[in-house]
């Protein structure tokens, strides 16, 4: 347990929702015919109320990630700031900030995915939305699930090196 959190909630400190602006949650979501995902609406508040109302969507190689605009923005300052220095850096341009497209989000408050991006990420129709503090992530289920099948066997060494 991190050392911190044993301070949390002792003598009169304040316990409640959380102060950060952050995208959090698990979700299970259908797309729609079209390709269009409904944003979670918890996820929708936390974009809504702290960033620009669209999502950039960059294709991994098992799932997409949509960032804020302004977040967005940011990854590409440090990846073109280091660009010219490595090949490297210039691979994960061409593979991932290329595949970066803006999205906006309707009435509705859906995205459309790109068929290039569902076909690279293999989103089929059930999906899961996951909050990832300065983004969200978009897994096919199936993908999803053997992911989550090494994140929990690996969950102990994971977990003591991050709150270390």
């Amino acid at each position: 347990m991190c050392p911190e959190w044993e301070k949390v909630g002792k003598k009169g400190k304040k316990v409640g929702l959380l102060k950060t602006p952050r995208f959090r949650g698990q979700f299970v979501v259908r797309l729609d015919d079209k390709g269009r995902l409904r944003i979670p609406a918890k996820l929708r508040e936390t974009l809504q109320q702290n960033y620009t109302d669209g999502l950039i969507l960059a294709a991994g190689p098992r799932w997409l990630d949509a960032y804020p605009p302004e977040i967005w923005e940011i990854l590409e300052e440090k990846i073109m700031a280091k660009a010219g220095l490595h090949e490297d850096y210039r691979a994960l341009i061409r593979y991932y900030i290329a595949s970066g497209v803006e999205s906006e989000i309707d009435k509705q408050g859906r995205i459309l995915i790109p068929s290039l991006h569902r076909d690279r990420a293999n989103i089929q129709q059930e999906v899961l939305v996951v909050g990832s503090l300065d983004h969200i992530e978009i897994w096919d289920m199936g993908q999803w699930r053997e992911y989550d099948k090494w994140a929990a066997d690996n969950f102990e060494r994971l977990s003591k090196e991050a709150y270390s």
